[in-house]
């Protein structure tokens, strides 16, 4: 693939989906997903973060773009993005979990590192 996961949904479901994991992400810290979401999610979410380390005006009218909280906007430029001043990339860690009951998904944390 070119890119991306379609991860059985169609490209708007997918897009809401993942601004939505990805908003949650950085407001609680740490998300349970299956596998291959939190893959994705974690991209966007890299990214997200590289434009809080930017800390312009600019970035910030970009991360209001795809984030949906503004709240969680100000604590990606304000308390996440210093976190990670001197770390070039790999701000995402998944940890599975193993499958969950009911489908058989394989389940997985998406958190942020520390």
């Amino acid at each position: 693939m070119s890119g991306y996961r379609k991860l059985g949904v169609v490209s708007a479901h997918r897009k809401a989906m993942l601004r939505n994991l990805v908003t949650d992400l950085l407001r609680e810290g740490r998300i349970t997903t299956t596998v291959t979401r939190a893959k994705e999610a974690g991209r966007q979410a890299e990214k997200m973060i590289t434009l809080g380390k930017r800390g312009d005006l600019h970035a910030r009218r970009q991360a209001l773009a795809y984030i949906f909280d503004e709240d969680v906007v100000t604590k990606l430029f304000e308390e996440i993005a210093p976190k990670y001043a001197e770390r070039n990339g790999g701000y995402t860690r998944i940890l599975k979990l193993g499958p969950r009951r009911g489908d058989n998904a394989e389940e997985a944390y998406l958190e942020l590192v520390e």
